[in-house]
């Protein structure tokens, strides 16, 4: 069983979904490459657009996940790397989507110079435990 928690000396998460601490279950331990706004066929998403950009990084975590039969709860640390201070609320409104408060995992957000290429905003990098019971050699 995962165990995630604040401490009441920790800053407040003002309704995000991270905790401050995350104590790994039972599982198998599932790091991911960092995930940009690439589709299958390697085209960018979302040319301008983090929001977009940002939703196209959280399909393909997904797909990650569930290829082994992880879901997003399972996901236990995620960093996130973004160029502009301004698309922060665009990141957290996709990020909130996709993980509930109380399922949310330890988080870094850090603003970057760059990405691999100039088109990329966002970069989502995440670690999952994906349980036993439901763990299974990719399927594709």
């Amino acid at each position: 069983m995962t165990i995630r928690y604040n401490p009441p000396t920790g800053w407040p998460q003002l309704g995000r979904p991270f905790h401050h601490g995350v104590v790994e279950p039972k599982g198998r331990v599932l790091h991911m490459t960092g995930q940009v706004a690439w589709d299958s066929d390697g085209n960018a998403i979302g040319e301008g657009d983090c929001e977009a950009q940002a939703r196209q990084c959280f399909d393909n975590v997904e797909s990650i996940l569930k290829a082994v039969g992880g879901r997003f709860d399972d996901i236990v640390s995620l960093t996130i790397f973004y160029l502009d201070p301004a698309d922060m609320p665009a990141i957290q409104k996709v990020r909130a989507e996709r993980l509930q408060r109380e399922d949310g995992p330890v988080s870094i957000l850090i603003q970057a110079a760059g990405l691999i290429t100039p088109d990329l905003l966002v970069e989502v990098a995440p670690i999952a435990v994906i349980p036993d019971d439901r763990f299974h050699e990719p399927r594709y």
